[in-house]
C-alpha cells in the first residue's frame, strides 16, 4: 500500500511554504512530525531536518548564482537578518556568500568578458 505522502511531488515548494520548518511542513501535509520523519527516512534515507537544510542551502546557492543580493537571498530563506544567513552559509561552505559567486582570482578572464 502506498504511503499517504507518496502523492506529493513538489516537496521543495512545500518546504518554502513551510519556511524550512519540519513542524510546519508536517502540518501542511496533515501528518505528525513523526510520520513525516518515518516517510523521509524510508524515501530519502535522511531526516526531514537534514533534507530541509540541504534544500535550503541549494536554494541559497541558486539565488546567489543568479546574482541576487545576500540580503534578498536571506529574506527568501526566512532569515530575519542577512548576518545570520551569512554566518550559516559560511559554516556550510567555508566561504562568505559574497565570495561564493565571485570568480576565482587565479582564473584567467573569460574571452566573453574581455570585450
Amino acid at each position: 500500500m502506498p504511503h499517504r505522502l507518496a502523492h506529493i511531488k513538489d516537496w521543495l515548494g512545500l518546504a518554502r511554504q513551510a519556511q524550512w520548518s519540519v513542524l510546519k511542513l508536517a502540518r501542511l501535509c496533515q501528518v505528525s512530525d513523526r510520520t513525516l520523519e518515518r516517510y523521509f527516512l524510508d524515501e530519502y534515507r535522511q531526516l526531514p531536518h537534514t533534507w530541509l537544510a540541504n534544500q535550503r542551502h541549494q536554494y541559497a546557492c541558486e539565488l546567489l548564482r543568479e546574482g541576487h543580493s545576500v540580503k534578498f537571498t536571506a529574506s527568501q530563506l526566512g532569515y530575519q537578518h542577512a548576518n545570520s544567513f551569512s554566518r550559516a552559509f559560511k559554516n556550510v561552505t567555508g566561504q562568505k556568500p559574497t565570495e561564493f559567486t565571485r570568480p576565482d582570482k587565479n582564473e584567467p578572464p573569460s574571452p566573453l568578458n574581455d570585450g
